[in-house]
């Protein structure tokens, strides 16, 4: 059995590094500069579905405040990069409002370490406070998603009325150089399109490894019973709390990569709207499957560019009508779907037993038996 699961996760690793490799070096020749950019983008979507997927699919937390930490990453990386000034100047918006002298917040991020520790730090960390106090009062279902949905409301206001330190609406632009080479130089964003495909496949093997393990189905265990996993012994509290920081920590990341992509980052990504787009990514990809998230950002966005370019005031409709049928026909998503066809080759759905033990505890069958539970 061992050598059989391990078999099959040489073959995943295999099968990952592959499309890595393809997307590294057959895309590029394919693909036009600003198609390639496009990809890289919804790449970096894809790493902050997969967050969403670790902490709705694999732990029950429906979180419609993702958009918190995948904003706070991105601007953490942006104010790094609109430091590149000379020597004494400030980010050009900064004299705009009057301001004289750098923000004491803003010091900080003149050290790229500093600024790449905080992208996963920042939201990881307040991910993780966020949810030690809401976890710690047994807040779940829709009162959570209600709460983190109130959350962003606060974050977008925030950095939307900061004109003097972050732009306001327009957010933190044009930005000119890193490590000396030119931000918008072809050479410069195929480097962030490459990192961008190596952390996707470093957080989709992270997210395996979190998922596949006694974690993993500690995780789904609280899922399903929570009220069970707790009298079992176990605080739900830790775990959901740790897998919501590291949920955090990860779209952190992938907010920084769509920002070096993009070239800017504005409080859009706090939006509402925006975090919503993230749930619908992974409902149409399947929940609870890691590639159907990836699946469903890549599909969703490109059916977005798609249809905007061809339809640019109706294209909103055809996407609701996507989540529409998804939800309706298909409750499991595209690969939840493709799963239970029993296609070869396709991994079928894995039945877990969270507590078989206590299923086949004597007494306890007694007692359904009695009282016909």
């Amino acid at each position: 059995m061992r050598r059989k699961a391990g078999r099959l996760i040489l073959i995943e690793v295999g099968v990952v590094v592959a499309i890595a490799l393809i997307l590294i070096l057959i895309m590029p020749v394919v693909l036009s500069e600003f198609r390639l950019n496009l990809l890289g983008r919804f790449l970096s979507l894809a790493i902050v579905a997969l967050a969403i997927d670790l902490i709705w699919g694999y732990t029950g937390l429906l979180s419609l405040g993702h958009g918190i930490f995948f904003g706070l990453g991105g601007y953490a990386i942006a104010m790094y990069l609109k430091l590149q000034v000379p020597p004494g100047e400030l980010p050009d918006f900064m004299g705009l409002y009057g301001v004289t002298e750098l923000p004491w917040f803003w010091k900080p991020f003149y050290s790229f370490p500093i600024a790449a520790v905080s992208v996963v730090l920042i939201p990881g960390v307040l991910a993780g406070l966020l949810g030690y106090l809401v976890f710690r009062n047994r807040i779940k279902g829709v009162y959570f998603s209600i709460l983190t949905q109130a959350a962003i409301i606060v974050f977008f206001n925030f950095f939307n009325g900061q004109q003097q330190f972050f732009n306001g609406t327009n957010g933190l632009i044009d930005f000119t150089t890193l490590f000396g080479a030119t931000v918008s130089d072809p050479k410069t964003k195929f480097i962030f399109y490459t990192l961008t495909v190596i952390f996707l496949a470093a957080t989709y093997g992270l997210c395996r490894w979190l998922t596949s393990g006694r974690f993993g189905k500690l995780l789904i265990a609280i899922r399903d019973d929570e009220s069970r996993v707790r009298f079992s012994g176990y605080d739900p509290t830790e775990y959901k709390t740790l897998v919501f920081a590291v949920s955090g920590a990860i779209a952190g990341i992938a907010g920084a990569f769509y920002t070096l992509q993009s070239g800017s980052v504005s409080p859009r990504a706090m939006d509402i709207a925006f975090s919503i787009e993230m749930v619908i990514w992974v409902a149409v990809g399947g929940r609870a499957t890691l590639i159907g998230a990836i699946v469903g950002t890549l599909l969703v966005n490109y059916a977005r560019a798609f249809l905007s370019e061809q339809f640019a005031e109706i294209w909103l409709f055809f996407q609701g009508a996507l989540f529409l049928i998804v939800v309706t026909v298909l409750p499991d998503g595209l690969v939840g779907w493709l799963r239970q066809q029993k296609i070869p080759f396709i991994k079928p759905p894995q039945e877990i037993s969270t507590y078989p033990s206590l299923e086949e505890d004597p007494e306890v069958q007694h007692e359904r038996q009695n009282f016909g539970n």
